[in-house]
């Protein structure tokens, strides 16, 4: 009897890998430059979509940016995210996380900044985070749609929770 495939969220390490083989789309370098690197291959846009990759800019915290990959789509401002190097867990930091609430912080509406939930506070972080948009795992030219993992979501997702968290 062959062993059981790993979970995906059993993953420890830093986003990029995580993102990759979670939504499927192939872009390699620092999180930051995905946004850059997907300009002519995959579509881009600024509407969260399931499987879609949200890129984060580089900033004073996230000097390398951030990648995280959208896995439900809770309302027009807030969105679940499957990611991994954010908040520790058991005190250290790579592992993944499932549907993980993000919300716009945007003054117009259209997700160039948000915050995000963290394990650390229990809730949303107070932190407004600048993003480039979201990368769609569909190729600007006829190639192949890029594929994301089955565990991109869970069962029962606290579509609740994420609400609260969201408008408190």
């Amino acid at each position: 009897m062959a062993a059981a495939a790993p979970s995906l969220l059993d993953y420890v390490g830093e986003c990029v890998p995580f993102a990759r083989a979670a939504s499927g789309i192939q872009i390699y370098g620092d999180a930051w430059t995905w946004w850059g690197q997907a300009a002519g291959r995959y579509r881009r846009g600024d509407t969260p979509r399931p499987g879609a990759v949200i890129v984060f800019a580089r900033s004073a915290r996230l000097p390398l940016g951030h990648v995280a990959v959208i896995s439900r789509v809770v309302d027009h401002r807030v969105v679940m995210v499957t990611h991994a190097n954010w908040s520790r867990q058991n005190g250290e930091r790579g592992h993944a996380e499932q549907d993980v609430t993000l919300t716009d912080a945007s003054p117009y509406n259209d997700w160039s900044a948000v915050k995000v939930w963290y394990r650390d506070r229990d809730g949303l972080g107070s932190t407004i985070y600048p993003t480039y948009g979201f990368i769609y795992g569909i190729p600007e030219s006829h190639g192949p749609r890029a594929r994301t993992a089955a565990e991109l979501t869970g069962r029962s997702p606290d579509y609740v929770g994420a609400l609260i968290d969201a408008y408190r």
